[in-house]
């Protein structure tokens, strides 16, 4: 398919990847969005799965798949360029699993926009279980857009904080608010501790660790202020006994919800808790930043 400028391999570009669900179809003009707020090309990413049907699907099934993806994909350009008609997309029907597509379509200055589930008329290009395979192997960030897309925006964007190697990643987080024209939250859990007023705690224990993380809070959003000087960044420590819980009521309040994960040297290793508890019940779209192994415990 002809676009009006070649999205090449090493060009920075948002990459999304599409099956033929409307959530799918959601997802890619979110992405479509995103690109056009960041100023970058567009590549949607059908993976068919191809190199695998053809070792046993007969040649009428595998063509009618390979001219259904690209109808496919023809669609969603087009639903793409009447809402953005001056972005730059492109289109790729990918003959690998829709996994690897989206990893090996993605460069490493690449981000990856993928629908939280689909409902998938070709059986092998559903989506479902995809948005987990791609955001815990992903060497670059990806963005899992849910359902709730056409909500009002709040002017805000919210990031988990964690620990002090979280500033790592806030930057991306600050990228994303200061290009949406909105306000940056960081937002750190304390859990509740069941065993206080035992004798192996004391209320000094909890002081002890709300100080700690009003400390890391301080110092992460001092180096976001001197990076963004622009920027409104807040910054609040909630209670809860679930992180997650927390961050999922968060989301109802946020147009983004940025967190670092855990990558480790294997891309087949899966995400922590929390981030897998925000990818299946987010109220916004959840942005998961790739982390170095070692560099915090896991979320």
């Amino acid at each position: 398919m002809d676009t009006d400028t070649p999205v090449g391999p090493k060009s920075k570009k948002i990459v999304v990847g599409i099956d033929d669900s409307q959530r799918a179809r959601s997802a890619a003009l979110w992405a479509a969005d995103e690109a056009d707020r960041h100023q970058l090309p567009l590549l949607v990413v059908l993976g068919a799965d191809l190199d695998r049907l053809t070792r046993f699907a007969s040649f009428e099934t595998v063509e009618h798949i390979r001219s259904s993806g690209r109808s496919l994909l023809l669609e969603t350009l087009s639903a793409v360029k009447q809402r953005f008609p001056d972005l730059t997309v492109a289109e790729e029907l990918s003959f690998k699993e829709p996994v690897a597509a989206l990893h090996t379509s993605a460069g490493p200055r690449d981000t990856i926009v993928i629908g939280s589930r689909g409902r998938g008329g070709f059986r092998s290009l559903k989506l479902g279980s995809v948005s987990l395979g791609v955001a815990a192997g992903s060497a670059v960030p990806v963005i899992v857009v849910r359902d709730e897309t056409e909500r009002p925006e709040t002017g805000l964007v919210t990031a988990a904080v964690h620990g002090p190697t979280d500033a790592a990643w806030l930057a991306r987080a600050a990228q994303e608010a200061q290009v949406r024209k909105a306000s940056l939250r960081l937002v750190s859990v304390q859990k509740h501790l069941p065993h206080v007023g035992s004798e192996d705690s004391t209320p000094d224990d909890v002081d002890a660790v709300a100080r700690r993380r009003d400390d890391v809070e301080t110092a992460l959003m001092s180096g976001l202020r001197a990076e963004f000087p622009r920027l409104d960044i807040t910054a609040d420590v909630e209670t809860g006994r679930s992180a997650a819980a927390v961050l999922v009521e968060a989301s109802l309040h946020t147009d983004l919800l940025v967190l670092g994960a855990r990558r480790s040297d294997n891309v087949r290793s899966g995400l922590g808790r929390v981030a897998h508890t925000l990818l299946h019940h987010s109220h916004c779209p959840v942005e998961v930043v790739p982390r170095r192994a070692g560099d915090d415990e896991e979320r």
